[in-house]
């Protein structure tokens, strides 16, 4: 088969790469991977993990990609599991909601025994009310809360889940206290529409792509999302810029196994590097309405140290946490 130039010079691209990485035909370069969803089948985790499962074999980053689910405990099941393996050629899916679980399911095991290998992709969150409720704005939702906050009822997945954070950071920045939020969890997705629709709860949470049809229909009201600017194509004002200071992403991305450094590291950094990349990945952002935030290993691990000192001090604030 005749390449290209445009085939030939991203090859020298990426034979060029490796090299800089001191990744070529050794050990350091795995053949295949073994990728554990801390989830089950048709989740955030799962979804992901075989998104890039798909593209690095197609890319032929990788010859053979395994993907496991290991469900349970908000993922804690998953990466207790994976931290015992300690396999150089392993990935595991983590992310913000596996932060809250490790403390709320007392994990003895923790983020701070894996390596972070690459933050993937994320999803803000907008507060959407019902198109009959009285509530317009942010400002409306603070001051029903203030006057009464028993009446403010805040619908969204678990306890201690993104959803949670979302809805305690606007409590916070609003001057409101937390710890009287009446936080109701209704599930997500296609159990969460009928109580916000409803009205059954005041307002809720959760990824974008999980309302934007109620949304462009009408039936649900979008009155701030948590991204630091305006998302392109959406038209829902920021948080910050209606006087919020509130800010969150439900972020994703991987570990490498515990210890992991050097070469072995840089391997799977390159290969997540060049599946976010990807035409193919972009693709998947697009019809999941994911934002694509891929992050390398070294700044997921600054990142990473503090997102767990913010959400450690919020599960404190929320009386979840000593």
């Amino acid at each position: 088969m005749k390449l290209t130039r445009r085939e030939l010079g991203l090859g020298l691209v990426a034979v060029g790469g490796a090299a800089a990485l001191g990744i070529g035909p050794s050990r350091a370069q795995p053949k295949s991977l073994e990728i554990i969803a801390a989830a089950g089948p048709g989740g955030g985790y799962d979804t992901l993990a075989r998104t890039v499962q798909q593209i690095a074999q197609e890319r032929k980053l990788i010859s053979n990609a395994q993907v496991i689910n290991v469900p349970g405990a908000g993922g804690t099941v998953g990466l207790a599991q994976f931290v015992n393996a300690k396999k150089p050629n392993g990935l595991l899916t983590i992310g913000l909601g596996m932060v809250g679980a490790i403390t709320l399911n007392k994990s003895p095991v923790t983020l701070d025994q894996i390596t972070p290998a690459a933050r993937l992709q994320g999803e803000y969150q907008p507060l959407v009310v019902s198109a009959k409720s009285d509530i317009k704005t942010l400002d409306d939702l603070m001051a029903k809360y203030k006057a009464d906050p028993g009446s403010v009822s805040w619908g969204g997945f678990g306890i201690g889940s993104p959803d949670h954070f979302v809805s305690a950071l606007v409590i916070k920045a609003g001057g409101g206290d937390v710890k009287k939020m009446n936080y109701i969890v209704v599930g997500a997705g296609g159990e969460m529409l009928p109580f916000v629709i409803s009205g059954k709860v005041t307002v809720a949470t959760g990824g974008y792509a999980e309302f934007a049809d109620h949304i462009k229909s009408g039936a649900l009201r979008a009155i701030g999302i948590s991204s630091p600017q305006r998302l392109a194509g959406i038209d829902v004002p920021t948080f910050k810029e209606q006087g919020y200071d509130a800010e969150l992403v439900n972020w994703r991305g991987f570990a490498a196994a515990p210890g992991l450094s050097g070469a072995d590291l840089a391997a799977l950094d390159s290969i997540l590097s060049e599946v976010a990349r990807s035409e193919q990945w972009a693709d998947a952002c697009r019809t999941r309405g994911w934002e694509n935030l891929h992050m390398p290993a070294a700044e997921f691990k600054t990142f990473m140290e503090a997102e767990k000192t913010r959400i450690a001090g919020l599960l404190k604030e929320l009386g979840l946490a000593t």
